[in-house]
C-alpha cells in the first residue's frame, strides 16, 4: 500500500479517487478535444502507482501527472491542472487556523489540551491565549519562517519551540533579578513600588512581580529566595523596637526576644502562605498560574543565612501540607516548583541544616517537589558558581560584568530549537557515515532556525515589556532603548535541544547506550553536539548552549510523527514516546544509584540545562532509603528529582491506587470520581513522558514504567 506524505509532513493512505476528482475538475474547464478520457486518466494513475515508491510525496505525484499529460499532448489540460494546484496552494496559505480554532472553542482540540498540562483549555481566558497562539503559529509557518524550516518542523526533523508566541518580540524564560527589584523598587502598571519595610510586604511585592513577569513572556521564571532573608530580619528588628517602645524597661531582654520571635513566626508563616496562595490564585494574561520556580539555597557566605534557613523550612512545611482544593481537601499545587540545594551544611552528613533536608525528603516522598541541585557538582561545571535554572530547567552559561563579577539573575533565554535524533538513526539504517552526514545537515537547519529566533528579538524596544526591560526584572533600560546589547556577548542564552539519545543508539548499535559500545557512541554524539554549539557561540558571540530537557511533550510528538512515517520499529516507535534527552529508558532494569551515575556524565556535556530523575514507589514509610539517594545526589550528580509513583484524585485528595473501570475510565475508589480524559484523576508518573496506555490483559490495568530503588 502506497503512503502519501502531505505538505505538512503528515502521512496518509494513497487515495486514487481523490486524484481522479482533481483531474476531472481541470477537465471540466477545457474543450472536449483537450479533455482526458476516463481510460487515459486510469492509465496515467496506473503508471503513477507502478512507479511510485512505498512512501511518496504528494508533490511528486502531481509532478508525474503533469509530465504525462504533456507527453500525451494535453497541454491545455496540463496548464489547467497546474493552475488548479496553484489555486489550492493559495487557499492553503490563505488561512490554516480556522479548523483548529473552532475545535478549540468546542474543546475538541486534543493536541492543545495535552500541550500544556498547566492550562485548562475550557476556560475563556485560556482559550483567548490559545486563539492568539494559533494565529501566531499560522503566521510563523506561512510567513515568518522559510518553508524549509516550517517543513522540517512539520516532518519532525526539528521542533521550533513556541511558534504560538513567535509573532511577538518576547522571549522564553529567565532568572528574575528580584534582589534589585526589592532593594531598589520597581514600577508596575505605572505605579511606583518602593523597597519593602517588612517580610510580609516583600512576599506580596514578590508575587506581584512574578505575575507581571509571567504575563510578558512565554516560559518559566525562577526566583532566589535568599533575597527575602534581609526582609525577615527587618521584620524582626521592627518587632523588637515595637516591644521596647510598648513595654520600656518593664520586661527583660530575654522576654523581648521571645515576644519578637513569636511575632516573627507569625509573620514568617503568613508571608510564605502569601507566596503560595498568590501564585496559585493569580491568573496571568496567558490563562494560567505563573510558571515559577523558587530556588532554596542555604549559602554559608550569605549574611542572612539564619533568616533564610527559617524561610526555606517554612516553604517546605507548607508544601508538605499542600493547599486546599475547592472541596477543602489538601492537594499538591502545581506551582511554585521548588529546587533545594544540597551543600556541605545540609547534605545529611552532619551539617547544621540536615534537619531541613530531612523535611525536604519528606516533602519529595509525598508532594513530588522539591528537585535537588548538588552545589558540589554544580561548582565543578559552572566555574565555581551555584545558581538556579530558569523555569524551564534550562541553565545560563557563566557571564561576567564589566567589573569581572559573575552575573546570573537578570538574564534570560531567547528560545529553543530541538533535534529529533532517532529520526536520523532511522534514516541512516545503521550506516554511521550516513548518520554523521544527516546530523550535520540537521544541525545546519537547527542553527538557521535558532538565528531566526535571535533575529526576531533584535530591535525590540524596552517599552514592549517595561517590567522586564525598564523596571528591573532583566534590566533598567531607558524608554525607547532597544534590548539589542542584552542579546549579544553571551548575556542571554539560545538553546539547541535534543530528544532520544537512547533510541538513536538502539538504531545505530542495536543496543542500549548503557552498554560499553552504546555508551561510546552516545558520548560521541553528545560531544559533537556540544562542540557544535560551542563553535556557534565562538563564531557569533551569541550564548548558544546544549539543552538536555527541552519539553516532555516533544518526546511523544517526535515518536508519533516517526511512527506514522516509518511504521512500527521495535523499542523505538512502538512505545509511543522517545526517551527524553540522554535519559536511560524507563523500561530498563536499573537502580537509582546506577542511573544517576551513568547520566551524570551527560549532564556535564549539556551546558544549557539538564535534569535526571528516578521514579520510585510511595516512599513515605521508607524515608531512610530516599535520604540515602539524596546523599548520593550531592556527591554524584548536579540536578535530580524523584517521581513518586502514586495515583492521585484531585476531587477528594485520595493518594493511592486508582482503578480502571469497565468503561476504560480512571475511577477513584474513595469518592468514585470518574474521568475518561484523566484531567482530575491523574497518575503522577513523570518518568513516562508519553501517553499512558492499556495493556491487553483482562484487568485493563495501566502499564507503568518504574525504576526501582
Amino acid at each position: 500500500m502506497i503512503k502519501v506524505q502531505k505538505r505538512d509532513g503528515r502521512m496518509a493512505e494513497y487515495d486514487r479517487a481523490k486524484i481522479i476528482k482533481a483531474i476531472q475538475k481541470a477537465n471540466a474547464e477545457v474543450e472536449p478535444s483537450e479533455q482526458a478520457s476516463d481510460e487515459m486518466i486510469d492509465s496515467i494513475l496506473d503508471f503513477v502507482e507502478d512507479h511510485a515508491e512505498d512512501v511518496v510525496n504528494v508533490e511528486t505525484i502531481q509532478d508525474m501527472i503533469e509530465s504525462i499529460l504533456v507527453k500525451r499532448n494535453k497541454y491545455t489540460l496540463s496548464k489547467k491542472y497546474i493552475i488548479y494546484r496553484y489555486q489550492r496552494a493559495l487557499l492553503r496559505k490563505a488561512n490554516t487556523t480556522d479548523e483548529s480554532i473552532l475545535k478549540l472553542i468546542k474543546n475538541e482540540n486534543k493536541e492543545l489540551a495535552e500541550e500544556n498540562s498547566n492550562k485548562n483549555t475550557i476556560l475563556a481566558s485560556t482559550q483567548r491565549d490559545y486563539i492568539a497562539g494559533e494565529v501566531s503559529r499560522d503566521l510563523t509557518k506561512r510567513m515568518l519562517l522559510p518553508e524549509r524550516i516550517s517543513l522540517a518542523h512539520e516532518q519532525g526533523a526539528i521542533h521550533f519551540h513556541d511558534a504560538d508566541y513567535f509573532v511577538q518580540p518576547i522571549f522564553n524564560c529567565c532568572l528574575i533579578n528580584i534582589g534589585d527589584m526589592l532593594d531598589n523598587g520597581t514600577v508596575m502598571n505605572e505605579k511606583m513600588i518602593e523597597s519593602p519595610k517588612s517580610f510580609q510586604v516583600a512576599c506580596t511585592v514578590m508575587t506581584q512581580i512574578i505575575a507581571a513577569v509571567a504575563s510578558n513572556q512565554y516560559g518559566g521564571q525562577s526566583v532566589d529566595i535568599r533575597h527575602l532573608g534581609k526582609y525577615l530580619r527587618k521584620s524582626n528588628d521592627k518587632f523588637r523596637k515595637q516591644i521596647k517602645e510598648e513595654f520600656g524597661d518593664s520586661v527583660s531582654k530575654e522576654i523581648v526576644e521571645k515576644m519578637a520571635a513569636i511575632r516573627l513566626r507569625d509573620e514568617l508563616r503568613s508571608g510564605v502562605q502569601t507566596i503560595q496562595y498568590q501564585i496559585n490564585t493569580l491568573m496571568t494574561t496567558n490563562g494560567q498560574a505563573p510558571f515559577v520556580t523558587l530556588f532554596l539555597c542555604l549559602d554559608e557566605q550569605d549574611e542572612y543565612i539564619e533568616e533564610n534557613a527559617l524561610i526555606v523550612e517554612e516553604v517546605l512545611r507548607q508544601r508538605l501540607e499542600g493547599i486546599k482544593n475547592e472541596a477543602g481537601v489538601y492537594v499538591t499545587p502545581a506551582f511554585p516548583k521548588l529546587i533545594y540545594v544540597l551543600d556541605e551544611n545540609n547534605c545529611l552528613k552532619g551539617g547544621r541544616y540536615d534537619h531541613i533536608t530531612k523535611l525536604a525528603v519528606r516533602c519529595s516522598s509525598k508532594r513530588m517537589y522539591p528537585d535537588y541541585i548538588s552545589a558540589k557538582k554544580m561548582r565543578e561545571y559552572y566555574e565555581g558558581n551555584v545558581f538556579s535554572c530558569m523555569g524551564c530547567r534550562s541553565f545560563l552559561s557563566p557571564w561576567k560584568d564589566e567589573n569581572g563579577n559573575y552575573k546570573f539573575e537578570g538574564r534570560f533565554n531567547q528560545g529553543v530549537v530541538s533535534l529529533n535524533l532517532p529520526q536520523l538513526g532511522i534514516l541512516a539504517k545503521g550506516d554511521e557515515e550516513m548518520f554523521w552526514k544527516l546530523l550535520e545537515d540537521r544541525l545546519s537547519l537547527a542553527y538557521e532556525a535558532l538565528m531566526y529566533r535571535h533575529k526576531s528579538l533584535e530591535g525590540t524596544l524596552s517599552d514592549v515589556s517595561p517590567i522586564h526591560w525598564q523596571y528591573g526584572a532583566i534590566a533598567r533600560l531607558k524608554k525607547g532603548e532597544t534590548i539589542d546589547r542584552l542579546l549579544k556577548d553571551g548575556y542571554s542564552t539560545i538553546s539547541l535541544g535534543y530528544i532520544g539519545l537512547y533510541e538513536t543508539t538502539r538504531l545505530m548499535k542495536d543496543q542500549s547506550h548503557t552498554t560499553k559500545e552504546g555508551e561510546d557512541f552516545a558520548l560521541r554524539v553528545m560531544n559533537h553536539l556540544r562542540e557544535t554549539v560551542d563553535r556557534w557561540k565562538e563564531e557569533t558571540g551569541l550564548g548558544f548552549g546544549l539543552y538536555g530537557t527541552p519539553a516532555e511533550s516533544l518526546c511523544y510528538r517526535f515518536a508519533k510523527i516517526d511512527r506514522e512515517r516509518f511504521g512500527i520499529i521495535p523499542d523505538v516507535t512502538d512505545k509511543g514516546y522517545y526517551t527524553n534527552s540522554y535519559h536511560v529508558d524507563v523500561r530498563e532494569n536499573i537502580d537509582a544509584f546506577t542511573k544517576f551515575t551513568f547520566e551524570s556524565q551527560f549532564q556535564k556535556i549539556s551546558s544549557g540545562g539538564s535534569i535526571s530523575y528516578v521514579e520510585v514507589p510511595n516512599m513515605s514509610h521508607n524515608l531512610e532509603a530516599m535520604e540515602e539517594v539524596v546523599k548520593f545526589i550531592y556527591d554524584n550528580i548536579q540536578y535530580a528529582e524523584f517521581n513518586t509513583k502514586s495515583d492521585y484524585c484531585q476531587e477528594c485528595g485520595f493518594d493511592g491506587e486508582i482503578i480502571i473501570n469497565d468503561d476504560m475510565e480512571w475511577e477513584c475508589p474513595q469518592c468514585h470520581n470518574k474521568d475518561k480524559n484523566r484531567m482530575n484523576v491523574t497518575r503522577r508518573t513523570c518518568g513516562y513522558l508519553g501517553e499512558n496506555f492499556w495493556n491487553t490483559g483482562k484487568t485493563k490495568e495501566i502499564k507503568s514504567r518504574v525504576l526501582h530503588l
